[in-house]
């Protein structure tokens, strides 16, 4: 079954990326993250519409893509209500209001497994997605 969302008269399936959500995944995917996933939470929750949840081989490299996407984002005048975890860089969390990043070096995501605590939302995989408009 497509699942369907409409953001700003924009609408969103299982199978493509809006061009709300294009920034975020464009910045994730252009620094290599590990397994980028998107979750659409629309309606299960009051505090997001989405979830990205990406992973990196090391803390560096977490730093790194949570550093890109941050910068990246603030050259089209998004910007972070929060951002938590950076100086440690095990798992970086980005708030953006209705979208959250989740960045997590890779033995964290296992041991936290979000895409398990929100099993009732089927994952979009973000690697097939690149150059989607």
């Amino acid at each position: 079954m497509i699942k369907n969302y409409i953001k700003q008269g924009i609408c969103m399936t299982s199978n493509t990326i809006d061009s709300y959500l294009k920034p975020y995944v464009d910045a994730l995917l252009e620094r290599k993250s590990i397994h980028p996933v998107l979750l659409n939470i629309q309606g299960l929750t009051s505090y997001a519409d989405s979830l990205l949840i990406a992973s990196a081989k090391s803390n560096r490299q977490v730093k790194a893509i949570a550093e890109h996407i941050e910068l990246t984002l603030k050259k089209k005048n998004i910007r972070a209500l929060h951002i938590e975890g950076a100086t440690e860089g095990h798992w970086v969390l980005m708030d953006y209001g209705d979208v959250i990043v989740h960045i997590f070096y890779e033995p964290e995501r296992k041991f936290y497994d979000l895409e398990g605590l929100w099993s009732e939302v089927e994952p979009i995989a973000l690697e097939e997605q690149s150059g989607t408009s």
